[in-house]
């Protein structure tokens, strides 16, 4: 058997949560090269270990703390000549972050077939960064993994072949079972009961990068009838001090980010989320708790169709509508009756399965359809 001829190449903490039961799972075969984008201890520096992994085979410069292009240019170089040097017999990507636009493009620039790993996301949203990395990796793969049926109808409205769009579920679900196997009863601040308060995260550009979308956000939230705790990202700890918005956080909890466990064990006493987060909206439907989505658009719309999360844009009023969310005692009981949309907890099997495949020598098209043949289907 073949050894580190996989290239599973990610550079962010969500990265890190979705692919390690995919980099556990390819065992000897997978060779982690870290691009090192999120560069942050305090977001990405402990994840490895937290998830039972070694460190990474390759661990590239020069990315963490650049502007958007610098970080694609520069990881595009090095994973070149990473691919030169040594070339794997497949690459696998996974979302949508300037990482997965490097590692797509220098993998079908050296001629190894892509696996592009929760594919066919969609906002419609140009003013996304997250949305051109998307649409750049759909241009790229050569196996489409989508999460969902939906995912998988927005690839082949762009012309992607059927034969290369495999519907895995996505990773999210078992990494997400799996650690709440793991969690403990959280440390909550004095005062704060579990099951009363709201669990908050913000982080986006839409949301950080501009002074009255944050003072706006900040407001809402302290004015929720309930004790809001903010785990507070780095890019968000520092917009609070750059707008001069310290005052703001006075009535909110405002903790440290968190590792991946500690966030769930946090969420899973909460009464309701509140987040701007790709990977919330897809945790909160095997936790079963309400989100409230701060942003303009989503690419996850299934958590909203499913009945789980509700999108709140600029003009709507967040603080009102999560009141009125809280005083709802029947929503937890309506909400443990629904599954979640994005899957039975097998995708890292199916992707896996794809990945040796192709590293044996099948085509990406024999590759799907043998996962379809040899796995039970999915959603």
């Amino acid at each position: 058997m073949a050894t580190k001829d996989v290239a599973v190449v990610l550079g962010t903490r969500p990265e890190i949560i979705k692919l390690a039961g995919l980099i556990r799972e390819l065992g000897p075969r997978a060779r982690v090269i870290y691009s090192g984008q999120h560069y942050d201890p305090e977001l990405a520096g402990a994840q490895f270990a937290g998830f039972g992994l070694a460190q990474p085979d390759v661990v590239l410069t020069g990315v963490g703390g650049r502007d958007r292009g610098t970080q694609i240019a520069a990881a595009l170089q090095a994973l070149t000549d990473e691919f030169a040097t040594n070339p794997p017999s497949v690459v696998i990507v996974q979302g949508d972050t300037n990482t997965v636009s490097a590692g797509a493009q220098a993998g079908n620039y050296a001629g190894v077939p892509v696996i592009h790993v929760e594919a066919g996301l969609r906002s419609r949203d140009r003013a996304m960064p997250e949305e051109l990395n998307r649409l750049v990796a759909g241009a790229l793969a050569d196996v489409h993994c989508a999460a969902t049926a939906h995912n998988a109808d927005n690839l082949t409205a762009e012309g992607v072949s059927a034969d290369r769009i495999a519907v895995t579920g996505n990773t999210i679900v078992e990494t997400t079972i799996e650690s709440l196997s793991a969690v403990a009863a959280p440390s909550l601040p004095a005062g704060v009961q579990p099951g009363s308060y709201v669990l908050a995260t913000i982080h986006r550009p839409e949301n950080t990068d501009d002074a009255d979308a944050l003072r706006r956000a900040l407001t809402e939230l302290a004015a929720i009838d309930a004790p809001v705790l903010l785990v507070a990202h780095p890019r968000t700890r520092a917009a609070i001090e750059r707008f001069a918005l310290t005052d703001l956080t006075a009535g909110l909890h405002l903790l440290e980010s968190v590792d991946h466990t500690e966030f769930l064990a946090l969420a899973k006493q909460s009464a309701l989320l509140v987040s701007d987060s790709g990977g919330v909206q897809e945790e909160c439907t095997v936790l079963k708790k309400p989100l409230l989505v701060l942003r303009r658009s989503t690419e996850r719309p299934e958590s909203v169709d499913a009945g789980f999360a509700r999108l709140i844009t600029p003009e709507l009023p967040l603080a009102d509508i999560a009141n009125g969310m809280l005083a709802d005692h029947a929503l937890s009981g309506r909400l443990d009756a629904l599954a979640s949309p994005y899957g039975d907890g097998s995708a890292t099997s199916r992707i896996a399965h794809i990945a040796r495949s192709i590293a044996d020598g099948s085509t990406p098209e024999d590759a799907v359809q043998r996962s379809r043949s040899c796995l039970s289907p999915t959603v």
